[in-house]
């Protein structure tokens, strides 16, 4: 094979790595869907009742599966929409913000 074509699999792989990688959960993603209106029905979103976090601060204390069902009850209940399936990007960057929360109690 020709060195040209094994670089551009090489380049290939690592791209496709790469946007496997940004298609993932994140913080950034997170607290983005924390702050959107689009989770419920109601107009509403998770700021809304906890501005910048504002009572969420010891929410790394709870495990993962213990944020996503207080999560998911939350989405169901105050927001008026449907909950996020387990092991989704969505829920999982929802929790990992959660979880990021404690970090500026911890300053």
């Amino acid at each position: 094979m020709d060195k040209t074509v094994i670089k551009a699999f090489i380049a290939l792989f690592f791209m496709s790595s790469m946007a496997t990688a940004a298609d993932g959960p994140s913080i950034k993603r997170g607290n983005e869907l924390f702050n959107s209106t689009s989770l419920g029905t109601n107009g509403k979103s998770c700021a809304g009742c906890h501005p910048d976090g504002k009572g969420l601060e010891d929410a790394a204390d709870n495990d993962k599966k213990t944020l996503a069902k207080i999560s998911n009850q939350c989405l169901v209940k105050a927001l008026k929409g449907k909950p996020l399936p387990d092991g989704s990007v969505e829920l999982d960057s929802l929790v990992m913000y959660l979880g990021s929360l404690g970090a500026a109690k911890a300053k």
